[in-house]
């Protein structure tokens, strides 16, 4: 499932990562290096084991950890209001 941000959300990227901002309430949101490589590639198109795949190739992380890292960062991002 490809990723889109709210229309209120915008992106920057970090010398660390990425920082995500609600226009609307100026809350933000700072994502690591890994939660970068998610959202770029979920937002690029790509699905949630695209994802995956990119951070078992990008990081020293087992396959069954990425997953479950991917599924909670998602799953953050949509509680926290900032997926459309």
């Amino acid at each position: 499932m490809a990723l889109k941000l709210g229309k209120n959300i915008c992106t920057a990227e970090t010398e660390y990562g990425t920082v995500l901002l609600d226009q609307r309430s100026g809350h933000y949101w700072e994502l690591n290096p890994t939660g970068t490589l998610v959202v770029r590639t979920l937002l690029e198109g790509g699905t949630e084991a695209d994802a995956v795949d990119a951070i078992v190739a990008e990081f020293a992380v087992e396959r069954t950890q990425a997953a479950k890292d991917v599924t909670a960062l998602l799953d953050l991002l949509r509680a926290s209001g900032l997926t459309a």
